[in-house]
């Protein structure tokens, strides 16, 4: 309850439900940039999301159902047909295009953005049934990261003044 002597804490929280690396970028970012400006985060990894949370990551993207995805080649931007890139190879091409981009543009790595979420105290908590579903261990986990249901969730959404699924 809040007062005129003790503000409303602005918060977000945004559940996490994928793991490539292109879609990791958002919730760590957006995560973060709300702890900068002084609100509380939660970010809560469910299904392939829950990935991010590993101790050992190899993010990869995927181009194949992704026409809106173009990429930066010798100066213009190219798009991929879902035809090229359902072939053997192109994931890893596009793949290793995109973490060339990002060490060469200086863009934070999704391992820094984590330690930094963490270090800024953004709470990282993974679904503790798609933890079984896909037989993860805790220790599979990096540490800081908490565990919980839909219950831990809802409970952290029912008070935020943002509420995001990416």
């Amino acid at each position: 309850m809040t007062n005129e002597t003790t503000p409303h804490r602005k918060s977000l929280s945004i559940i996490v439900s994928k793991g490539t690396l292109d879609w990791a970028y958002p919730p760590f970012i957006l995560a973060t940039t709300a702890v900068a400006m002084d609100m509380d985060a939660t970010l809560f990894f469910t299904f392939y999301g829950l990935g991010l949370l590993r101790k050992k990551l190899d993010l990869e993207i995927s181009p194949l159902g992704n026409p809106a995805m173009k990429m930066p080649v010798g100066g213009v931007h190219l798009g991929m047909p879902n035809l090229v890139a359902a072939l053997p190879g192109v994931t890893a091409g596009a793949t290793a295009m995109m973490k060339n981009m990002i060490e060469k543009k200086g863009v934070a790595t999704i391992e820094e953005l984590r330690d930094i979420a963490l270090e800024s105290g953004v709470k990282l908590v993974a679904c503790q049934m798609t933890m079984d579903l896909f037989e993860f261990k805790k220790e599979d986990m990096i540490d800081g990261v908490g565990f919980g249901g839909a219950a831990t969730y809802l409970s952290e959404a029912v008070k935020a003044d943002v509420n995001l699924f990416v």
